[in-house]
C-alpha cells in the first residue's frame, strides 16, 4: 500500500505512540531516540555504576563500549527504549534486558507478526489495559553468549501489541541469559508486559509508581 501524503505530497511525520509501562526500580531505561538523549543516558549510567571507582579505566571503557553497542543494535531494530536490569539476589546479578521497538506496519493476524521472529511457542493473549497481543517464547544461543563462552541459551519473550488506532505494532522483547532461573525471569517479564497501557499524550512513564 502506498504511504499516505498530504496535499503538498509530503509524508506525514509519525510520532512514537505514548505508552505507560511499569518496570522494577532497579531497571535502567536508555531512550534510543534522539541520539543525544541516548548518549546522555549511557554516560549517566556509566557515572552511576563507577561512582567512587577511579582505578578501573579499562573496565569502565569496556562497559561503556558494551552499553553503546547494545543501544546502537536496539536502534537499528527500530527501538524506542532499552531497559537493563541491575537487580540482584543474594549478591548475584539478575541479568535481563527489555527492548521496546515499533514496527511500522499493520497486521490482520497477530500470528503473522509473531512469525517474524522465527520459531518458538506462540499464543494469543490479552493484556489488561493494552488489549490483544501475541506472545512468543523462544530459547536460543545468541552471538553474544557464544562470544562470552556461555553454555546457556538465552530465554526470549516477545509481545507483539497492535497500537491503538494506528497501523503500528509495538514490540516488547525481553531477554535473559540466566537459563537456570529462566522460568522465574519469564514470570517477571510477563508481569511487566501486563502493565502496558496506552496514553493520550506525553512521555511514556516507567518505574514502580507509573
Amino acid at each position: 500500500m502506498p504511504e499516505r501524503t498530504n496535499e503538498y505530497g509530503e509524508r506525514p511525520v509519525r510520532q512514537s505512540p505514548a505508552f505507560g509501562l511499569i518496570t522494577p526500580e532497579d531497571w535502567y531505561r536508555i531512550p534510543l531516540q534522539p541520539p543525544d538523549r541516548r548518549e546522555a543516558s549511557i554516560s549517566a549510567l556509566i557515572r552511576r555504576q563507577f561512582a567512587g571507582v577511579d582505578d578501573q579505566p579499562v573496565l569502565r571503557r569496556k562497559a561503556e563500549e558494551q552499553l553503546r553497542g547494545a543501544a546502537e543494535a536496539g536502534t537499528e531494530r527500530g527501538g524506542l527504549a532499552l531497559y537493563l536490569s541491575f537487580l540482584e539476589a543474594g549478591g548475584i546479578p539478575l541479568s535481563a534486558s527489555l527492548l521496546v521497538s515499533l514496527l511500522d506496519e499493520g497486521f490482520d493476524s497477530l500470528d503473522a507478526v509473531a512469525a517474524l521472529s522465527g520459531s518458538g511457542e506462540v499464543e494469543p493473549v490479552t493484556l489488561p489495559a493494552a488489549g490483544r497481543a501475541a506472545r512468543l517464547l523462544r530459547r536460543e544461543r545468541t552471538k553474544e553468549s557464544r562470544r562470552l563462552g556461555s553454555e546457556f541459551q538465552d530465554t526470549i519473550v516477545e509481545y507483539f501489541v497492535p497500537v491503538r488506532d494506528r497501523d503500528n505494532v509495538l514490540i516488547l522483547t525481553f531477554s535473559t541469559p540466566l537459563e537456570p532461573i529462566a522460568d522465574a525471569m519469564v514470570e517477571l517479564f510477563d508481569a511487566v508486559a501486563a502493565t502496558l497501557r496506552w496514553r493520550h499524550g506525553g512521555e511514556e512513564m516507567t518505574g514502580a509508581q507509573a
